[in-house]
């Protein structure tokens, strides 16, 4: 007898989709997070399309964002409209704002678009996401603690794990957008950094507009997140792209 599927949600930040940022994204991750199609990635010279498929796999797995509430399976008695209604309240008292434009930062052996200046009023919209949908969230199981707790966090950052669920959260919490997992070769990662400023440059001069979050729902482990909603802040929700089907998903 085989488990049922436990379905996993996230509260993202994501670019607006109509934005260059946005565009230019999928197509690097090779996936259209909103309509789960797979995307031509670019050809950059010293890659193999096979390799640049390889140092994309675990952000295309989880779609282009950067993580406001990091995923939760719902806490037992919650349900999905329940959250619904939580986001499209949260959305609405919120104030649109631009951040700071973007850059690509090496953060570890991975590479980021990170913030070019510090933004008070993400870490303050990241912080308010944290904490007031921490109710919706079920406790993490004791083998994704010690995974989380294996991978040498501070002490304060344990603390914030077993209080928030997640490490990198309040005053460790360092908005970044995921372009690859994680690269062994410094040499090679430098390069690919040099790259994909390039390839992101178009991108990288404008502040990025903060008007919405968004839903990102994962139907089972094993299958991808996807963007199932977008929240206007200060207003109803916004168009979603036709995935009603996902939306309606139950815990």
């Amino acid at each position: 007898m085989t488990d049922t599927p436990q379905p996993r949600y996230a509260v993202y930040y994501a670019p607006p989709a109509a934005s260059r940022l946005w565009r230019l994204a999928q197509a690097w991750l090779g996936r259209d997070c909103e309509s789960d199609e797979r995307l031509a990635q670019p050809a950059l010279d010293g890659w193999t399309a096979e390799q640049i498929a390889a140092a994309t796999e675990s952000p295309q797995h989880y779609g282009f964002h950067a993580t406001l509430k990091a995923p939760f399976r719902l806490a037992p008695g919650v349900s999905l409209r329940e959250l619904h209604g939580k986001l499209a309240a949260f959305a609405s008292l919120q104030q649109p704002f631009l951040a700071p434009p973007l850059k690509v930062s090496a953060i570890g052996p991975f590479i980021a678009l990170t913030l070019s200046a510090p933004s008070s009023e993400m870490q303050a919209l990241a912080a308010a996401a944290v904490q007031d949908f921490d109710g919706f969230r079920a406790a993490p199981a004791s083998h994704d603690l010690e995974r989380r707790l294996g991978k040498g966090l501070t002490p304060r950052q344990q603390e914030l794990l077993h209080l928030w669920g997640y490490p990198y959260v309040l005053e460790e919490f360092r908005f970044h957008m995921t372009l690859t997992g994680p690269l062994a070769e410094t040499a090679r990662r430098e390069r690919l950094q040099v790259q994909l400023a390039t390839f992101f440059g178009p991108a990288l001069t404008e502040p990025v507009p903060v008007r919405e979050i968004s839903l990102y729902s994962q139907a089972s482990a094993e299958g991808p997140f996807l963007l199932a909603e977008r929240f206007r802040f200060g207003g109803a929700p916004a168009a979603s792209d036709g995935h009603s089907g996902q939306e309606q998903t139950t815990a």
